[in-house]
């Protein structure tokens, strides 16, 4: 599916239903910190997974007031594509918003990851949390993710 018709899709949810919590499912110690640190400075209810188990946990408690999840691919106990395919698999939580906050820029990866329901990628050396921080700030405005995609999807 073009990039286009997904944003068109996410255009029908209206920002103000779109609850405000963001679930981070980062393993990394500092940058799991510096993240929750800067959305909760943004006014973001920041609920933290330190591994992929603990990110299908919280999301599955906690379904009903996530408004996006942002998932690390490099983690123990279960990776990013597996927790993704375990969230868009299971009926409670298969509309998760999704964003993928990665290091890996492999193409073949990102593409596997939108392919089973992920709805965008931000390259952590690429952005400063600020500039993440930016991007979900837009989303909760809008409704829509602003994508950063590798050349070529």
């Amino acid at each position: 599916m073009p990039i286009e018709d997904l944003q068109e899709q996410e255009k029908t949810k209206a920002p103000q239903d779109i609850p405000k919590a963001v679930l981070l499912i980062e393993d990394d110690i500092f940058v799991k910190d510096l993240y929750e640190r800067t959305l909760t400075k943004r006014g973001y209810k920041v609920i933290v997974a330190e591994d992929g188990e603990e990110g299908v946990k919280k999301a599955n408690e906690n379904v009903e007031e996530i408004g996006l999840v942002l998932l690390d691919i490099m983690m123990p106990k279960l990776n990013g594509i597996e927790v993704l395919q375990k969230l868009m698999s299971n009926e409670k939580t298969k509309n998760l918003y999704v964003v993928l906050l990665t290091n890996l820029g492999q193409e073949s990866i990102i593409k596997e990851a939108f392919n089973i329901g992920a709805k965008g990628y931000m390259l952590k050396a690429r952005l400063l949390p600020a500039q993440i921080a930016d991007n979900i700030d837009e989303f909760f405005r809008t409704g829509i993710f602003p994508l950063h995609e590798p050349n070529g999807l």
